[in-house]
C-alpha cells in the first residue's frame, strides 16, 4: 500500500481561487519594486508592502517562501525590465548608435523627474547596501550588471563601426566605466532631487569616447 505523506501546509490564508494567486502575487512584486527603487532591502519590511495592496497581515508567506525569495524575485523582475528597456533603446535602427544611448539616458531623467527623483535603481539600490543583504543577492546583482555591460558594449561596438568614436576605444571598457558612474549619478540625483548630476555625468562620457 502507498504510503500518503501529509502535505505541509504554508503559512497564510490561501487565495480562493487560482488566478487570484497569480494576481496577488503580481501586486506584491510591484509595490515590492516601488518600496526597493525608493528605499531598499533593509528599509522596506513585509508589512508596507502588504499595506500597500490591501493584502492581509500574515500572507506574505503563500506567496514567497521568505522575505530572501521575495527579493530575488524582485532582482530577476527588475533586471527582465530594464534588459527590455535597453533593447528598446539600444537595437534602436532609426537611430545613430550613440544617440540611442543618448536617448536612453533622456528617458532615464525623465523617468526619475517624472517620480521627484525619489525613485532609483533597484539594482544600484542593493549593491549599495550589499553587506546587509542576503549573500545570495551578490552573484545575481554582478550578473544583472554584467548583462548591461555586455548591452552597451554591442551599442558602442556599432557606433565604433559607424565611425562615431575612435577604433582604439575598449568599448567592453567604457561600457563598464559608463554603468560604475552612471549608479553614482542617479544616487546623487535622488540626493539632490535635480538631473543635473545625470547631464553631468553623460556629457562627460560622450566626451571622454571622442578622446584616442
Amino acid at each position: 500500500m502507498e504510503i500518503q505523506h501529509p502535505v505541509a501546509r504554508r503559512r497564510g490564508r490561501p487565495p480562493k481561487r487560482p488566478d487570484e494567486t497569480l494576481e496577488t502575487r503580481e501586486l506584491l512584486i510591484r509595490a515590492g519594486l516601488e518600496a526597493l527603487t525608493e528605499k531598499g532591502f533593509s528599509a522596506t519590511g513585509i508589512d508596507e508592502v502588504l499595506k500597500r495592496v490591501g493584502v492581509p497581515k500574515g500572507s506574505f508567506y503563500h506567496y514567497f517562501e521568505s522575505k530572501e525569495a521575495f527579493g530575488a524575485e524582485l532582482i530577476d523582475r527588475y533586471a527582465s525590465y530594464f534588459a527590455y528597456k535597453l533593447d528598446r533603446h539600444f537595437n534602436d535602427q532609426s537611430r545613430k548608435p550613440l544617440d540611442r544611448l543618448s536617448a536612453f539616458v533622456e528617458d532615464a531623467r525623465g523617468g526619475m523627474a517624472r517620480h521627484d527623483f525619489r525613485r532609483g535603481c533597484l539594482i544600484g539600490n542593493l549593491g549599495q547596501e550589499m553587506a546587509a543583504l542576503p549573500e545570495s543577492f551578490r552573484a545575481r546583482l554582478n550578473a544583472v550588471f554584467c548583462d548591461w555591460e555586455r548591452r552597451l558594449a554591442c551599442c558602442l561596438e556599432t557606433a565604433k563601426e559607424a565611425g562615431e568614436i575612435p577604433a582604439v576605444v575598449d568599448c567592453a571598457q567604457q561600457a563598464t566605466f559608463f554603468w560604475i558612474g552612471w549608479e553614482g549619478a542617479v544616487l546623487r540625483a535622488k540626493l539632490e532631487r535635480s538631473a543635473k548630476p545625470l547631464e553631468i555625468f553623460a556629457r562627460g562620457f560622450f566626451a571622454g569616447l571622442q578622446r584616442p
